[in-house]
């Protein structure tokens, strides 16, 4: 798949300001990540701290919290991790699918779709 970007806007969890920054759209990642500056500086405190594992096999730990994030008309709460400085915004499939966005890998872009219900 090729890889893209799209901006979005993050805030803390009472939505009190939000920043507009540009996420790499990033289907192997579960959840979305934020530079720990930018969260910082939007009052984001981090409330766990969970583990990963990384594309190369090692497994590190990285804090998290819950934020606000604004996609496409679209206002969800969501976990994000708290990413070294300097770092990409990553958009994760969690968030992806709390918005009901797909991915449309030929176009390069996010795509509305339904929530699915069924038993298996």
């Amino acid at each position: 798949m090729g890889a893209f970007r799209v901006p979005i806007e993050i805030a803390n969890v009472q939505g009190q300001r939000f920043e507009a920054v540009e996420a790499l759209v990033d289907t192997g990642a579960t959840y979305t990540m934020v530079p720990r500056a930018v969260l910082q500086g939007l009052g984001v405190v981090p409330e766990e701290r969970w583990p990963f594992t990384l594309a190369d096999g090692r497994t590190v730990e990285y804090d998290v919290a819950q934020i606000q994030v604004r996609l496409d008309g679209r206002r969800r709460y969501t976990v994000v991790v708290f990413g070294d400085d300097g770092a990409q915004c990553l958009l994760g499939v969690v968030t992806l699918e709390e918005l009901r966005l797909g991915v449309d890998p030929v176009n390069r872009r996010l795509i509305p779709v339904p929530g699915l219900l069924m038993a298996l």
